[in-house]
């Protein structure tokens, strides 16, 4: 039996007005002024404001982020793990993990393929005991249709639920700002297939928390559900008979909103309070141009849920695609060419250990030197810095 029955229904969609459909049957109050309100909140807490059924929510798909699958369940038969909290986990539910994945697509010069007809972009690197026994593997292998393999890191998604509500028209219009400027910045949207805007994912493919959600149980785990019915396969042949003893869909999709609720509702990490030095340091963050692709401070539109609703908070990052030079370049996904990625939220960089979209760098100086492309003119300003506004940069960044 699918495991439609896992989850009581106790979610409807609500139209935001900013943007996707949220899931909570309580919008709070669809009356919001425009009062931009800071937001503070223990690290791993649900966002403030939200009514006693949204915390019900957000407490029950808590739950399901760290329902582990088994085959049993609908794990695999490909999966990279059995849990959304096996990946997110540190230093709370939701938050970084150590994990590293391969993806890979197909670029030929203005098209981008994402290789998904034969197993793509995703690149599993594990299979169940049943596959493994009918076709002797111990991996999804590598496509030799790829243009460009890519490594990721897992991110942390506390805060997610504020930059899905930030409007469109502000992140176009930081795009269109950076045009005006002809500093060298040129940052631009990426666009789903039907023309939406996207902000999820390293190339920014994913235009919202639903699709982000129900496209991890996939790609992650095997896990098949309304949205996302077709399993992963291997260079698009099905699976031996008895390999996936699961009917699709494997979740209903009420699972899968409880889990995007979850998700939608997770407060983003707090700064620490800034000392002199990194006051300082943030000061110089802004002189030698970091922020101006790492926006400090973004602002959600009007939202049917109260909590995302005119919301003041500080993801560093303008959720546009940049030109990072060739020596970061890896694959294409949607409109996004393989040296092309979205500014990566600076939000809780204290608590990553690896740095960049595939863990290369080992400390955030490290990742500095390495930025090129449209960012090549502040790397060089950050390597012409004193000792002293260096270490005062760098304090400021661990503190986020």
């Amino acid at each position: 039996m699918a495991l439609a029955a896992v989850i009581t229904a106790a979610a409807c969609e609500l139209q935001s007005p900013t943007g996707p459909p949220v899931t909570s049957k309580d919008p709070g109050s669809l009356g919001n002024p425009p009062i931009f309100l800071a937001i503070v909140h223990p690290l791993g807490a649900p966002l403030p404001s939200l009514t006693p059924s949204q915390r019900l929510l957000f407490e029950r798909g808590r739950v399901e982020f760290q329902a582990v699958f088994t085959p049993a369940t609908g794990l695999g038969p490909l999966f990279n793990n059995v849990s959304c909290g096996s990946c997110h986990e540190a230093p709370v539910v939701g938050g970084v993990g150590e994990e590293v994945e391969t993806h890979e697509s197909a670029f030929t010069g203005s098209t981008c393929d994402d290789l998904s007809a034969i197993g793509g972009p995703v690149i599993q690197d594990s299979v169940t005991p049943a596959l493994h026994t009918a076709l002797n593997i111990d991996k999804e292998p590598l496509l030799p249709e790829a243009t460009g393999t890519a490594h990721r890191t897992t991110p942390s998604l506390l805060g997610f639920g504020l930059l899905e509500a930030v409007p469109d028209v502000e992140i176009v219009a930081l795009a269109a700002a950076n045009h005006r400027d002809r500093d060298g910045i040129s940052g631009r949207p990426n666009r789903t297939a039907d023309g939406r805007l996207g902000r999820f994912g390293r190339k920014a493919q994913i235009a919202t928390l639903s699709e982000f959600t129900a496209g991890a149980f996939v790609n992650e785990m095997g896990i098949t559900s309304p949205t996302q019915p077709q399993e992963q396969t291997i260079r698009g042949n099905p699976f031996p008979a008895g390999v996936d003893p699961v009917p699709d869909p494997e979740l209903s999709q009420d699972f899968v909103d409880a889990t995007t609720d979850f998700v939608r509702f997770l407060a983003p990490p707090e700064p620490l309070p800034p000392t002199m030095v990194e006051q300082r340091g943030r000061l110089t963050f802004s002189r030698i141009g970091c922020a101006a692709c790492h926006i400090p401070v973004l602002v959600t539109g009007s939202n049917r849920v109260r909590a995302l609703s005119h919301r003041r908070f500080h993801p560093y990052t303008d959720l546009l695609l940049h030109d990072m030079g060739p020596d970061l370049a890896d694959i294409c996904l949607g409109q996004a060419r393989p040296e092309e990625f979205r500014t990566e939220p600076l939000m809780g960089l204290r608590f990553k250990t690896t740095f960049l979209h595939d863990g290369r760098a080992a400390t955030i100086e490290q990742a500095i030197s390495l930025h090129g492309g449209e960012a090549t003119a502040a790397r060089d300003r950050f390597s012409r810095l004193s000792a002293g506004a260096r270490n005062a940069l760098l304090a400021f960044l661990k503190s986020l």
